[in-house]
């Protein structure tokens, strides 16, 4: 399928921007070369200096046009100068690439200016978004056309400088802000130090603290789940039909609970942040989706304020002084309203991601900064 690479930035020429486009062909980690063809990530294609060069340039001028094959990964872009992506063995023994991590100080990609997108395409059809999970730096937006014409994350006019300013002037936020380079998202800031661990500590204990004394119900494809708190517990009763499935998952946040119930140890601030640990959701269907509603209502600030789950109208996200700020700038910043500012930022439809069945041609511009 044409992916067509379009340079908007108004800050770097085409001759200084880099595409890379990496990820996984369903058995092995691939990139594609700049004449569209996927080849596998092997140890030798490490230089001299260590790392590969899976760098594409963009045309001369005007728009860059690649073949894209069926796939699942990222495209990233590099302004300035090259990314480093190094070539490893991973633990099964198979050549495997270590991504870039720009929250990272001592990441040798950490003085780059740069950013990804995030695709699927295959037999299905093309799953896309712009993600700020991780980070954010360069504005980007996506293209989609097939069965109909879709566009997300494009930002408003000026909101990369905003973005900056209203996560800078954000209490206790201020230093995921580094330099004119990026903003790191506060999980990753917490595991470097830079972001409180127990910053969202007193809005977690108001809601378990509030569904002690009233139920809490979360709507997912499978029914409606319904909650109390009880010795430290959310625990939920499943849906009559789905009472066999509940309680026995062996991981994330799932307790071991009676037959007929899931149950949520209260989470810390971290497993708010990264949707993880005791919200860790299991691709399952039905129990995993009440992990991502309650991740997302921690990180909206809805939870306590709205005991059925999730909460739709936006004009209540964010509401509360200890929020995740984060995101809300995000939010604030992009025209359509969507932005990925978390891992579960797809509940209730706000992530900036579109998909079609039908794809024909998918457009990436890096807009105005």
């Amino acid at each position: 399928m044409p992916l067509h690479l379009v340079n908007n930035s108004g800050e770097y020429a085409n001759s200084s921007v880099w595409i890379y486009i990496v990820g996984n062909d369903g058995t092995q980690q691939v990139h594609v070369t700049p004449d569209g063809e996927l080849r596998p990530v092997a140890l030798a294609d490490n230089g001299p200096d260590g790392f590969t060069d899976y760098a594409i340039p963009l045309a001369a001028s005007g728009t860059t046009t690649l073949q894209l094959p069926r796939m699942s990964g990222r495209i990233y872009t590099a302004l300035g100068n090259k990314l480093k992506f190094k070539a490893v063995e991973d633990g099964n023994g198979k050549a495997a690439l270590a991504y870039p991590a720009g929250w990272v100080s001592g990441d040798p990609n950490y003085d780059v200016l740069h950013d990804c997108a995030e695709f699927t395409y295959n037999s299905g059809g093309m799953y896309c978004n712009t993600t700020m999970v991780d980070m954010f730096s360069v504005p980007l937006a996506i293209k989609l056309t097939g069965a109909k014409e879709q566009t997300t994350g494009t930002l408003k006019d000026g909101a990369r400088a905003k973005i900056f300013s209203d996560v800078e002037g954000a209490e206790g936020f201020g230093a995921l802000v580094i330099g004119d380079k990026r903003v790191i998202a506060p999980g990753h800031g917490l595991d470097s130090g830079l972001f409180a661990k127990d910053y969202l500590a007193p809005a977690i204990d108001e809601a378990w603290s509030a569904y002690a004394a009233k139920d809490l119900s979360v709507t997912t494809n499978a029914g409606t789940f319904t909650g109390r708190v009880s010795g430290g517990r959310l625990t939920f009763t499943v849906p009559q039909g789905l009472k066999g499935q509940g309680g026995g998952a062996p991981s994330g946040g799932w307790g071991s609970a009676p037959t007929g119930t899931v149950s949520f140890d209260k989470p810390s601030t971290r497993d708010v942040l990264f949707c993880d640990g005791t919200l860790a959701a299991p691709n399952d269907g039905t129990l995993g989706p009440v992990a991502a509603i309650l991740g997302a209502a921690l990180n909206r600030s809805t939870l306590t304020s709205q005991a059925h789950q999730p909460t739709t109208d936006p004009a209540a996200f964010y509401r509360q002084r200890l929020t995740n700020h984060y995101a809300r700038a995000m939010h604030a910043a992009t025209q359509d309203g969507k932005a990925y500012g978390f891992a579960f930022d797809d509940v209730a439809g706000f992530a900036s991601y579109i998909e079609d069945g039908a794809p024909k041609e998918i457009t990436l511009t890096l807009t105005p900064f």
